[in-house]
């Protein structure tokens, strides 16, 4: 059998997988997690059943719909990347009309699971949409392409107190800019990884951006993002299991900083991998503050 034939029919199956990063479930904890908080918060409890079947399976589809368009927007520097050079689309393996195709899907089907919600949420989505749309493409234009993504990352939170309290409190703000603020920090540890070659190909990034000041700007970043929590949980007269969760959280954080000391790529893409945990004890905190009593 020819081993160079190209894959027809079901066997191109892990193709389309890989181009939503399915195989790769870290992006998808990563928005998983501060969708989880904003859902526990807005109910000041344990969320619906519902509630949360919608926007868990409105996470995985929105984070294969930011991965498609993201290879879509980079289908001509993944080649040129030691880490994205195997990418289907990258390599050809899905053509550039399978992936817009499949965009379209993954969107309408989100869009589907937001009508099941409210109308206040259903407006709400439509910024998310932009944002995920938009994000891919700003690595051309400014060196900030990790804001933006902070901001697609987050806007399940404003929608989270939409589909529950039909508002969006200060709380959910606060908690949005603490995301975004987690969210540029950790992907720029993920830039650092790729730095080489981006500074080769003219891709921008905070990592490019911060220079030889990219751990300390991390580190600042992170405490930002404790601060912001921390003042959440006073506004919310949080109990101690919530400290706990964010004294694990920064913990975490002085872990990735160790981490990431001497750039190292190995090292700076576990420092990425790492804030899995810090998510979830952030949400370990939370949902055990709000138990339901017996």
């Amino acid at each position: 059998m020819d081993q160079t034939a190209p894959r027809r029919g079901i066997a191109r199956l892990p193709d389309f997988l890989a181009l939503m990063r399915l195989d790769r479930p870290i992006g998808t904890w990563l928005l998983m997690w501060p969708t989880l908080w904003a859902l526990w918060v807005a109910a000041e409890g344990v969320p619906s059943r519902e509630v949360v079947l919608i926007f868990v399976a409105g996470v995985y589809v929105m984070r294969a719909a930011g991965c498609v368009v993201n290879d879509y927007a980079d289908r001509h520097f993944d080649g040129h990347v030691k880490r994205t050079r195997e990418r289907p689309l990258a390599t050809g393996r899905v053509s550039v009309r399978e992936a817009q195709v499949l965009f379209a899907l993954l969107v309408v089907m989100a869009f589907v699971l937001v009508c099941l919600t409210n109308r206040f949420t259903i407006l709400l989505s439509i910024g998310g949409v932009i944002l995920a749309f938009i994000y891919p493409f700003m690595k051309r234009y400014t060196h900030l392409p990790q804001l933006f993504l902070g901001a697609a990352f987050s806007w399940a939170i404003p929608m989270a107190f939409g589909a529950i309290q039909q508002s969006v409190p200060i709380e959910a703000w606060l908690l949005f800019l603490a995301n975004v603020v987690w969210t540029v920090a950790y992907d720029t540890q993920y830039a650092m990884v790729d730095r080489d070659d981006d500074l080769r190909i003219g891709i921008k990034s905070t990592a490019v951006l911060f220079g030889h000041a990219d751990k300390a700007m991390v580190a600042v970043l992170q405490l930002a993002t404790l601060i912001l929590l921390g003042w959440i949980g006073l506004r919310l007269a949080s109990g101690g299991f919530f400290w706990v969760g964010l004294a694990a959280m920064a913990a975490i954080f002085v872990y990735q900083q160790w981490l990431i000391s001497d750039r190292s790529r190995e090292h700076c893409f576990r420092a990425f991998l790492n804030n899995h945990w810090a998510g979830m004890v952030m949400f370990a905190g939370l949902a055990l503050t709000w138990w339901p009593e017996s």
